[in-house]
């Protein structure tokens, strides 16, 4: 094998060793930390896990657009006056931002559970957005190594502090949050140790970098807006469920996409490796690649969907008292189909030959979707489980729109597939939501195992293609 192919592996093996890890850590923090702490609480700490991601909107598309434009290059051939400079800059634009964020909050007339959720949110978007300047470095450069340590090692210290803190008994929400903060504060300065050649080069004013930062600003503000759009599809019904029914409910629901999203982990642990890689990948190549890939990961992830039945069952014995979540969870659960097939092949593909703009379009569509039907389903209709599946309709409107896209701009028929796939999704939903468990499992379990067979000779073929493409260099 040459070294090319044993880079790969050795980068995939990083990556999914480092979420495997994390996965675990999720599997804690989601199902220890609402075993001992109230529904209240437990609540209130995943509204401000939920404010928390969308800091990245801080950034306005800076961020994106260093990544975009320095993904593939080896971190010997950066500019590190540039970066560096464009680091300590990017440092002061955030904390006035967020110094901004805090005075609204203070002014506003906002429920004073909430005040403190929204100052520690303003204080983790400075950590947070600084971390990612880190992590689009390392992934750019290829340094996934050191890309699996930083954006783990929170995770690590955090469960450290939650043990401690809920084995002596602590049981308040906004101690977990500043734990959170705090975890994350120092895994970001020994990051930023890792690059301190960087951060420490010669400065450069800011008169000489403005053309370069709002050029960074304007190649990463698709993709920047994209991303949020792609975060709001979701977030939008959650918003407003909680407005429309208690913060409990949402905590319910929080609880069943948080189950969900633990699948997405090892899915993004290979996309972290599929961008500089297709970023160095022959063009003419790109298609052929995309069909293999697609052919392997799609029946695995439709496969993943067996794992509902016997968790659920595990979970509604564990957590008794949020068994309203895991009659959300039997129509979320193919969110995992979606958003792992649009964040490790479609956004990854069009971000490699730059159509950021695509994904713009298919997150648009689904975002309009979504509000214009949360809308409806939780004020018009009142019906929880009817904004539940907006949720997942949402998802499947923004991956198949995407998909279609990228198979136009590389040349490639999806329709067919696409139509197969859509069925066995809407198989498990229905199945779910009307028939007993048992017989929803037969039922899904059945139609898996025939489009499997139907599968099959694609599905080795392409995987045996996937193993001899790792030993080829990507250079020719």
């Amino acid at each position: 094998m040459n070294t090319k192919a044993k880079n790969l592996l050795k980068n995939i093996h990083y990556t999914v060793t480092a979420n495997v890890l994390v996965l675990t850590i999720s599997v804690l923090l989601n199902l220890f930390v609402p075993k001992f702490i109230g529904v209240e609480d437990y609540s209130y700490w995943q509204l401000y896990v939920f404010y928390s991601s969308y800091v990245g909107f801080f950034h306005l598309g800076w961020l994106d657009g260093i990544y975009l434009k320095i993904g593939g290059k080896k971190y010997e051939e950066l500019d590190k006056s540039t970066l560096g400079s464009q680091f300590w800059y990017f440092f002061i634009f955030e904390c006035g931002l967020s110094l901004v964020f805090s005075l609204f909050v203070c002014l506003l007339p906002i429920s004073e559970p909430k005040v403190p959720i929204l100052l520690f949110t303003a204080l983790v978007s400075i950590i947070r957005n600084c971390t990612t300047f880190i992590l689009y470095i390392l992934q750019s450069t290829n340094r996934i190594k050191e890309y699996a340590q930083v954006s783990r090692n929170d995770r690590y210290v955090y469960l450290v502090f939650l043990s401690v803190y809920l084995f002596y008994g602590g049981r308040n929400y906004l101690l977990l949050i500043q734990l959170d903060v705090l975890a994350r504060l120092l895994v970001t300065i020994w990051g930023f140790l890792k690059l301190k050649d960087l951060f420490f080069s010669k400065p450069l004013s800011v008169s000489s970098l403005r053309q370069e930062i709002f050029h960074n600003v304007k190649v990463g503000s698709n993709l920047m807006i994209s991303n949020i759009m792609g975060m709001l599809i979701i977030g939008v019904s959650r918003v407003l469920i909680e407005l429309h029914w208690t913060v409990e409910t949402f905590g319910k629901l929080s609880l069943t996409l948080g189950i969900s999203n633990l699948f997405m982990t090892f899915i993004n642990a290979v996309g972290v490796v599929l961008f500089p890689l297709l970023r160095r990948t022959n063009p003419q190549k790109l298609s052929a690649l995309y069909q293999t890939l697609r052919a392997v990961f799609v029946p695995i992830s439709y496969s993943l969907l067996l794992v509902y039945y016997p968790l659920k069952l595990i979970l509604e014995s564990w957590l008794p008292a949020y068994k309203q979540s895991f009659l959300f969870m039997g129509i979320l659960f193919p969110m995992i189909l979606f958003e792992g097939r649009m964040s490790l092949l479609v956004t990854t593909y069009l971000k490699t030959i730059r159509k950021e703009k695509l994904i713009l379009s298919a997150n648009v569509v689904a975002l309009l979707f979504s509000v214009v039907g949360s809308f409806t389903a939780i004020f018009y209709l009142e019906s929880l489980l009817g904004a539940v599946g907006i949720i997942v309709l949402s998802s499947a409107i923004r991956c198949v729109i995407g998909e279609i896209l990228l198979a136009r701009a590389i040349k490639l028929k999806i329709i067919k597939p696409l139509v197969i796939e859509l069925t066995l999704t809407i198989i498990f939903i229905f199945g779910n939501s009307w028939l007993r468990e048992l017989t929803s499992f037969i039922c899904y379990s059945s139609c898996f195992l025939v489009y499997v067979f139907y599968d099959r000779s694609s599905f080795l073929s392409n995987l045996k293609r996937l193993v001899r493409l790792s030993k080829v260099d990507q250079s020719q």
